[in-house]
């Protein structure tokens, strides 16, 4: 999803997140890979100030912090970590690619809730069946010494 025109990543057709704003950290990955894992810094770590930014309106900074708020650090940055190639370079497409998938998904605004009535039927056979139940225990008492 990360396109280097622009030199930004693009997560929607509004909104791009310039690569100068992403603090971009490459360290040794861990796990099975023998000794080339051990050699080489090919996990990739990506940290953006959500608060700080230039590509976000108040707005949106503000659907970001509420949607992502157990994934901020207190700074008000997001972490996005990507290790499963032995490709540096893979790496950080994919950890670019799911910051921007993130930030999507935070920005999406939730779909209005479409009120509707419950059908006339529906309640009348919810009323039936109470009204059958009233009249089973009402049969079912003690009527006392006829």
């Amino acid at each position: 999803m990360s396109e280097r025109d622009g030199d930004a990543i693009h997560v929607t057709e509004a909104v791009a997140i310039p690569r100068s704003e992403l603090v971009v950290r490459a360290t040794r990955s861990g796990g099975p890979g023998g000794q080339h894992v051990n050699t080489s810094s090919t996990r990739i770590e990506i940290t953006w100030d959500v608060l700080r930014t230039r590509a976000l309106t108040d707005d949106q900074r503000a659907r970001v912090v509420a949607r992502l708020g157990a994934r901020l650090s207190e700074e008000g940055t997001v972490r996005v970590v990507a290790s499963d190639s032995r490709s540096q370079r893979q790496n950080r497409e994919r950890a670019e690619a799911r910051l921007s998938d993130l930030i999507r998904r935070a920005l999406a605004l939730p779909k209005a809730r479409k009120r509707t009535r419950v059908p006339r039927r529906a309640v009348e056979a919810r009323l039936e069946g109470k009204r059958r139940h009233r009249e089973r225990k009402r049969q079912r008492r003690w009527k006392g010494d006829e």
